[in-house]
């Protein structure tokens, strides 16, 4: 007797047609946009457009208990500074994934004076909260501050609904003994921003190919002069978008 054919499981839409949502753009649809353009075709988008953010769905949604399982069940104790619970017991929704895994948009990358692209913190909340909810994803502290001369680390995990994600060791610099506490919380950001590595967002930031093609068509470097020590270097920025502010100042 013949098998049946194997069926092709489709995924669900994203989110109800009802709800607002977050327009990202494709990273891969802004490099073909520049090929595009390239090739004598007016379909991209200009590299000068300000930046944009658009009202976004949510599609974390909370699930209301049946009747007869209307009672809350507590949580497990789990003492996070030694436990992994929950890790790769279960993975996320194919919402979840979809939200998870959206291409950034070029507008949202950032640009550090010695050339390297980033992603400001805020975008990984927002992002989390796209997916999980508010409350649905937490960072915990796994240890106590280590304080050394002039850099402060902290080590975090990432818990989502109760279960392990990831940790990472979050770091950062400080000059005086009053900017401590805001080195600390700048300890949180950094490591919450290596933890979403796991989840997949940003991962165009960690890919050799897509640094290499940003840097070539929305990056551009400018000379600059130190305005007491006459010292001459180059800074990168958003290309059409250099602004450069004390000490320096343009030079040619």
């Amino acid at each position: 007797m013949a098998k049946p054919a194997a069926t092709t499981r489709t995924l669900p839409p994203r989110v109800p047609p009802s709800a607002p949502r977050a327009k990202f753009t494709s990273a891969a649809s802004n490099v073909s946009s520049s090929l595009a353009a390239a090739n004598g075709k007016t379909n991209s988008v200009p590299a000068s457009d300000p930046p944009r953010y658009e009202l976004s769905k949510v599609v974390h949604r909370v699930k209301l208990p049946a009747a007869a399982d209307s009672r809350e069940v507590a949580p497990p104790d789990v003492d996070w500074i030694e436990s992994f619970h929950g890790v790769s017991t279960k993975p996320v929704t194919e919402e979840q994934f979809q939200v998870l895994m959206q291409p950034l948009s070029e507008h949202d990358i950032e640009v550090k004076p010695d050339g390297i692209i980033y992603l400001p913190e805020i975008k990984y909340r927002r992002r989390l909260n796209e997916a999980f909810g508010p409350m649905g994803w937490g960072l915990i502290p796994k240890s106590e501050p280590v304080v050394g001369e002039s850099i402060v680390t902290r080590e975090y995990a990432l818990i989502v609904d109760g279960r392990f994600v990831s940790q990472a060791q979050g770091e950062n610099g400080f000059f005086g003994r009053d900017q401590l506490p805001s080195a600390i919380e700048g300890c949180k950001s950094n490591a919450l921003m290596r933890c979403c590595k796991d989840l997949g967002i940003g991962s165009e930031l960690w890919d050799p190919h897509f640094i290499r093609w940003f840097k070539k068509t929305r990056m551009e470097e400018a000379w600059v002069e130190h305005a007491t020590t006459k010292k001459r270097r180059t800074l990168w920025f958003r290309k059409g978008a250099v602004e450069v502010t004390y000490p320096y100042k343009l030079t040619k």
